[in-house]
């Protein structure tokens, strides 16, 4: 039980809403391999740690 905390999930929906964007710009990020992402029948799938190194990678430095 404790192995599934490690990997939550975020849906592109949630995603969106948590960056204030559009579901579009998740999408597009996905599809440029920028996010990493699970498809799960229609539905995309975003590890939490996949969606933090998204976060870093898009830091302005």
């Amino acid at each position: 039980m404790d192995n599934m905390k490690e990997h939550e999930y975020y849906t592109a929906k949630e995603l969106a809403d948590k960056l204030r964007v559009n579901i579009m710009t998740i999408y597009r990020a996905i599809a440029a391999k920028k996010l990493t992402a699970y498809k799960i029948g229609k539905d995309f799938r975003i590890e939490q740690k996949e969606f933090h190194n998204f976060l870093e990678k898009s830091k302005i430095k």
